[in-house]
């Protein structure tokens, strides 16, 4: 067949990820006259690479989305032309593949009779979500990331009409109301033909968007060729809804293991371009590793070069630590600092029963265990590869003491629980070339658990300012609470927290004592890190013990069923809290932040008001 083809682009700074001219190389060999139209941007670098492929180039206003973007590909080649093709095709940017050659979708809807076709359908909706679509419902239709028409629909009045025709599109909204949803009926109802080349009609009861919700499944066994680069940042509360949340994590482990597509190109684009927060949900970045078995990589491990950082304030606090610093192989180097010589001297005698090579050195005391991790961590950034960090984790202003005793031990066991588990972490950062940073998962008990709230606007802008000082633009949201070493105990790969150690810092960049407990240097500090990792092109994780996953999944089920009381309450036609389960954590939080005056007052008001463990019930009127 004689076959044009527009390809739209979108990417805000005009760069083409190696994710485009893979797709390209292969759908090239399909067609035979090629425009790309891209909207905004294009570097210098993205048309040397579209150059390949084409000089019909179209760099215009990013305007009208895709829509408009395709009107401007149909005008370069005019419809004189267009008449002549026996198909066009058009496709954007917002598929990555081919997972299948292009070619097997070509030949296998060569045979069908058709007018227009594509990959992948929606299915009908009896509800129009946008409330836009001029049939009131979400007809059937073909999903605009890919369709093909064909000679007697290219050369119809009608089709000619609709494009020259076609309204103004601001938004989303308006390109899936007025044209995607819509242009499948309105040309069936013509008495134009269409089909999709992944046969799903057995599937109608699954899922409306069977190549979003279902795509293993339609890779796996119908051979679809492509997949949506947006599963990786879709909201992951909508997955949720009608799936258990597993749907881009089978998607990305089947194209791995099974060698399908090389999933470089898509971290290279999603770390780029993507909140991590939103790719690490949706990936699942968190492991749980083994505590009492380790894996066979012992003799390679001792090649590495790893390093054990560790920050003592509070003399009487190692002893605790010590349990879990003998966890830390003996091929690793271990360094420590503190304020004092008496310390010094004190740490060296400690320390001499462990096999390591030790170094204890003097800091000043300011900035705490950030500013020394940053300050110290500079010198030992270029000779270790992986490196880990721990700190004396005495938490002085939560009461009763167990609070802080349970954050110590949320960091402790889950950054060197044991010598397995140390050597499994090791073993997971040499299997994930691009894991940058793991930390401890965040604590949620007693007044931690508003961690769980998902706001972090406290912290928010001085993390922006933090990362404009560092020369770091990646994607950040003040509603999207990034992965952080809550507590500051984790474990890093050198390569990929550079940018951060090799910044000039000083202690006079730390405020003195005493520190208020939110919204410092530090605590920015404390969560740039996958931000950080992400610049540089990885990504940060969690991960704990499998023993500690007992214990969180208890406390999340806990929390849970706490929440969906309170949901189904608010159904029920009223908000109840259980002040009983819930006001300790609260009273935990409002005794670290006010005066204690203030704090007595607000504790007796809510008695006097509702007594010490009633029942508040709003009823909506």
């Amino acid at each position: 067949m004689n076959r044009g083809c527009i390809y739209f682009f979108y990417d805000k700074d005009g760069i083409v990820d190696d994710y485009i001219p893979y797709l390209l190389d292969d759908l090239t060999k399909n067609i035979d006259e090629l425009v790309i139209v891209c909207n905004g941007k294009l570097c210098e670098e993205g048309e040397r690479i579209f150059k390949k492929y084409t000089t019909e180039i179209i760099v215009r206003p990013n305007e009208g989305l895709d829509v408009w973007a395709y009107k401007a590909g149909l005008a370069r080649f005019g419809w004189d032309r267009i008449e002549q093709f026996d198909e066009l095709v058009m496709l954007n940017h917002t598929i990555m593949g081919p997972v299948y050659p292009f070619r097997e979708t070509f030949e296998k809807m060569a045979g069908r009779d058709v007018d227009f076709w594509g990959i992948t359908k929606h299915n009908k909706m009896d509800e129009d979500i946008f409330g836009i679509n001029p049939y009131g419902y979400m007809p059937e239709h073909i999903q605009s990331h890919f369709m093909v028409y064909r000679k007697k629909l290219l050369c119809s009045k009608e089709f000619q009409n609709y494009w020259d025709n076609f309204r103004k599109v601001s938004n989303y909204r308006d390109s899936v109301g007025y044209h995607e949803s819509y242009f499948t009926k309105y040309f069936s109802d013509l008495g134009y033909k269409w089909d999709v080349s992944v046969d799903v009609d057995d599937l109608q009861d699954m899922s409306d968007n069977l190549g979003f919700y279902c795509i293993r499944e339609l890779i796996e066994k119908r051979r679809c060729p492509i997949f949506k680069r947006r599963a990786f940042f879709h909201d992951y509360g909508q997955f949720l809804e009608t799936t258990a949340g597993q749907v881009v994590f089978e998607l990305y482990k089947y194209l791995e293991e099974n060698e399908l597509y090389d999933t470089g190109m898509i971290w290279q684009n999603i770390l780029r371009t993507m909140d991590h927060t939103d790719v690490a949900k949706n990936l699942h970045l968190d492991y749980t590793l083994p505590s009492k078995i380790s894996g066979q990589q012992k003799e390679e491990q001792q090649r590495r070069k790893i390093a054990l950082l560790i920050h003592i304030y509070y003399l009487d606090e190692f002893d605790k630590m010590m349990k879990y610093v003998k966890n830390i192989p003996a091929y690793a180097d271990i360094y420590i600092t503190t304020q004092t010589n008496e310390k010094k001297e004190e740490l060296e005698k400690k320390c001499g029963v462990l096999p390591n090579k030790i170094s204890v050195s003097l800091v000043k005391n300011r900035g705490r265990d950030v500013a020394s991790l940053l300050i110290k961590g500079r010198e030992l950034i270029g000779q270790y590869e992986y490196i880990c960090f721990i700190h004396d984790k005495k938490v002085t202003q939560d009461k009763p003491g167990t609070v802080g005793e349970g954050f110590a031990y949320n960091c402790y066991e889950n950054v060197l629980g044991s010598k397995e588990y140390v050597e499994n972490v090791i073993d997971l950062f040499e299997e994930n070339s691009r894991l940058g940073v793991l930390c401890p998962p965040k604590p949620t008990h007693g007044p931690y658990i508003l961690s769980l709230l998902g706001t972090w606007e406290k912290n928010y802008y001085n993390t922006v300012e933090l990362l404009e000082k560092l020369g770091i633009e990646v994607p950040i949201d003040k509603f999207k609470v990034p992965i952080a070493p809550h507590g500051s105990c984790f474990w890093f790969r050198t390569e990929a927290v550079r940018k951060l150690f090799e910044y000039n810092w000083d202690y006079e960049d730390f405020p003195e004592e005493p520190l208020p407990i939110d919204g410092t240097i530090s605590h920015a500090i404390e969560r740039c890190y996958a931000y950080v990792a992400q610049d540089a092109g990885f990504y940060a994780a969690v991960a704990m013990t499998d023993e500690y996953s007992r214990i969180e999944y208890t406390t999340l089920m806990h929390y849970s069923v706490t929440h969906v009381n309170q949901v189904v309450n608010s159904m029920n036609g009223g908000y109840k809290v259980n002040f009983h389960g819930w006001d300790y954590r609260i009273k935990y939080f409002l005794r670290a932040i006010l005066p204690k005056k203030v704090f007595v007052s607000v504790i007796n008001a809510k008695r006097r008001i509702m007594g010490p463990h009633k029942v508040y019930r709003y009823e909506d009127n």
